[in-house]
């Protein structure tokens, strides 16, 4: 095979901003958006305790009534251990049929602030523990639901629950659509520190000062003081 003919056959052509949209609206068609609102569950649907005794196969035999119990107290918490359950109701839903490497677990306790290692404090998911390859929509799905199930049990009203699970969705659509717009690069050192969130408070003072507060404990976490209170 010659250089040139080896070259083109692993390169991908690339494709222009507009060809990309014209695709990713076409993806409408086989799969609407208005296909999402609605789930029904199949007639041979695994039973959700059979799905968490599976997924208990590779943890500590000790740990599983602790984590157990830890599912008890409210519908929330149970949803926060049961990801393989909505794993498995998912995989009957609609896709477009575009794959990513998920979190696998993005409900909104699993996002919070952390240290770089340039030390700026960030804010993002924080926890990889249940990432696979799977529908991009999967993330989006037990994200929203999480926001919804957590104003539920905090006691908020149908109403509050409903725009909490409105804006978290709306939020990713307008990052996607501002990605969309940037180079490849850019994309990837994207972030969201703090900084700029506090800035965006200005007319909340409790909301900041508690946020403020969250901001200084990963600022000020190193190695030494974490092994000094674990002896």
């Amino acid at each position: 095979m010659k250089k040139n003919e080896h070259q083109s056959s692993i390169l991908v052509r690339q494709r222009s901003r507009e060809q990309l949209y014209k695709e990713g609206k076409a993806l409408r068609d086989p799969c609407p958006r208005a296909s999402h609102a609605d789930w029904k569950p199949p007639a041979d649907r695994v039973d959700s305790i059979e799905i968490l005794e599976a997924s208990n196969k590779e943890r500590l035999p000790e740990l599983i009534p602790v984590r157990y119990g830890r599912m008890i107290p409210s519908p929330f918490v149970f949803y926060r251990g049961a990801a393989a359950i909505m794993a498995a109701d998912l995989a009957h839903t609609p896709a477009t049929g575009i794959r990513v490497q998920t979190c696998g677990d993005a409900h909104l306790m699993n996002f919070g602030a952390f240290a770089t290692p340039e030390r700026h404090v960030i804010f993002g998911i924080n926890d990889f523990d249940e990432t696979l390859p799977a529908p991009w929509e999967w993330d989006i799905k037990r994200l929203a639901t999480s926001f919804l199930i957590a104003s539920r049990s905090n006691g908020f009203s149908e109403a509050d629950a409903r725009k909490t699970a409105l804006a978290s969705v709306r939020s990713y659509r307008e990052r996607m659509a501002e990605f969309a717009q940037m180079p490849a690069l850019d994309v990837w050192y994207a972030r969201l520190d703090l900084e700029t969130i506090l800035l965006s408070m200005n007319k909340d003072d409790e909301a900041r000062k508690r946020l403020n507060t969250e901001y200084r404990r990963p600022k000020q976490a190193t190695c030494s003081n974490r092994i000094s209170r674990n002896w």
